[in-house]
């Protein structure tokens, strides 16, 4: 698929737990139909928001395997394979079944924190080594080290393969030097729910979203309505917005959002540690959003 087959609403879907611990996969299919329904453009599986560092290998391909089998609308699937090792990121590339998936979104190496040199060559293994085309992420606050728009465009301009980035600096400066510098058919996607407004007003082409778990049909509307540059309409739908998105990352994400999940009875509030439900507090605080919504 091209970059521009990504225009519009991804969403970085979680992975439902029972609580002893286990993948719940009826709330997973289940979930699947809640964001299809909700007229969302694509599913990511397998980010971090799935909290894929706790699920092993053998789960992963479990959970590949059966989004792509009960995704009935026939969504444009992602699948999330990176890290900070980039030995291991190409075994997964290798040894995965990417059967019914359209691209790999691959997060910039975390901890490890590698210079714009070793972050540049990272990637280019990744997108020479990727059987489906690769979108990349960069997240700094999650990661520990900044991807520079001089990297990006850097791999932008040396790996065909790499088709996008999702863009969570945060920094509009950045952003935009990407956006102005980038070559014919890279796009960048946000990756902050917070700023998918203004930053599709400057020229990005959609979001992969966190809160979009749990709204698909509303913020979908508003990115579609951002697209059509019908900003008043999409700006009234946004400041509805900005509360939820601001509980969903209060005490850590996806803590926020499936909160918000187990309380619109889609999936339970389980995590794999060291993931930990939100407090009372913030509790009371997402429902009275789910209220206000």
């Amino acid at each position: 698929m091209l970059a521009k087959d990504f225009r519009g609403t991804g969403v970085a879907i979680v992975t439902p737990f029972t609580k002893e611990g286990s993948i719940d996969w009826e709330a997973l299919k289940k979930l699947i139909d809640f964001l299809s329904n909700g007229k969302v453009e694509y599913l990511v599986v397998m980010g971090t928001t799935g909290e894929n560092v706790t699920i092993t290998k053998e789960e992963k391909q479990e959970i590949f395997a059966y989004v792509a089998r009960h995704n009935m609308a026939g969504l444009p699937l992602v699948a999330g394979i990176g890290g900070n090792n980039t030995a291991e990121v190409l075994h997964g590339l290798r040894h995965t079944d990417l059967s019914g998936y359209s691209a790999v979104l691959s997060v910039s190496p975390y901890y490890n924190k590698p210079n714009q040199q070793g972050i540049f060559h990272h990637y280019k293994l990744i997108g020479e080594h990727s059987p489906l085309p690769v979108i990349m992420y960069n997240v700094p606050g999650r990661t520990g080290m900044n991807v520079s728009a001089e990297t990006t465009i850097r791999i932008a301009n040396d790996c065909p393969n790499i088709i996008a980035t999702k863009e969570a600096s945060g920094n509009f400066d950045q952003i935009m030097q990407i956006i102005k510098n980038k070559p014919a058919g890279f796009e960048v996607i946000s990756g902050d729910d917070a700023i998918t407004l203004p930053m599709i007003a400057l020229g990005s082409i959609g979001v992969i979203s966190v809160v979009a778990n749990a709204y698909p049909a509303r913020f979908s509307e508003m990115v579609r309505l951002a697209l059509a540059e019908n900003y008043p309409a999409a700006r009234e739908l946004h400041y509805k917005f900005i509360d939820i998105i601001n509980t969903l990352f209060e005490e850590g994400s996806p803590s926020g959002v499936k909160a918000y999940l187990s309380e619109m009875g889609v999936c339970g509030n389980y995590f794999r540690m060291p993931v930990y439900p939100v407090s009372d507090k913030l509790m009371n605080k997402i429902r009275h959003q789910i209220v206000q919504m």
